[in-house]
């Protein structure tokens, strides 16, 4: 279940590379709002107060713009060269009644059978596209591979999914699997073959 997490934006008239960067020297987030058939709107967060409520999972935001409160889904976050530090976002209008598809996380707990016998777990997808109620998103899906063994895999629509939650991902699609591991092989094995 998500929480909707109160938000002060300043509306920025400039846009643009420089501005942007003059904004993050002053300890501010460039941010564009945009959706529900209305025009985007261009934005400054606090960085140090939104990434820390990013940290707690807060994904739903309540803002003040010119036209009202409005209630905001992060849709999008754009990251440093490094991939270390948030350097955009963008957020779309909801309605907090309104079904949305979003990607969740997918989690793998405990310690596959199989890898207790010397087999190996892929994770091959990291995270599936759910459709549900805006306030009942899920921070991420946990999937038990305890029983897992060699040989098995789990589908997306093997997955428990939250109440009121559909898959929107490909049912067949494997999230995980177990395997053997491959003998490697000298070169000169390789080759008298």
């Amino acid at each position: 279940m998500s929480e909707v997490m109160s938000l002060s934006v300043e509306l920025r008239e400039q846009v643009g590379s420089k501005t942007a960067s003059r904004l993050r020297e002053q300890g501010k987030l460039p941010a564009v709002i945009y959706g529900h058939k209305q025009q985007p709107v261009s934005v400054a967060l606090d960085q140090h107060s939104f990434v820390e409520s990013l940290h707690h999972g807060h994904r739903i935001f309540s803002v003040e713009l010119p036209e009202g409160k409005q209630a905001l889904l992060l849709k999008d976050l754009q990251y440093d060269y490094l991939g270390k530090k948030v350097i955009h976002v963008d957020m779309v209008r909801v309605d907090l009644n309104e079904r949305v598809t979003v990607e969740v996380p997918v989690v793998l707990r405990g310690t596959a059978k199989g890898a207790q016998s010397g087999g190996v777990v892929d994770q091959l997808m990291s995270s599936l596209e759910i459709e549900c109620l805006v306030l009942e998103i899920p921070e991420n899906l946990p999937v038990v591979i305890k029983d897992l063994e060699i040989g098995d895999s789990i589908t997306a629509s093997q997955l428990p999914l939250p109440a009121n939650c559909v898959l929107k991902s490909e049912p067949k699609a494997l999230v995980a699997i177990c395997h053997e591991v491959a003998e490697l092989k000298t070169t000169e094995e390789v080759l008298s073959e």
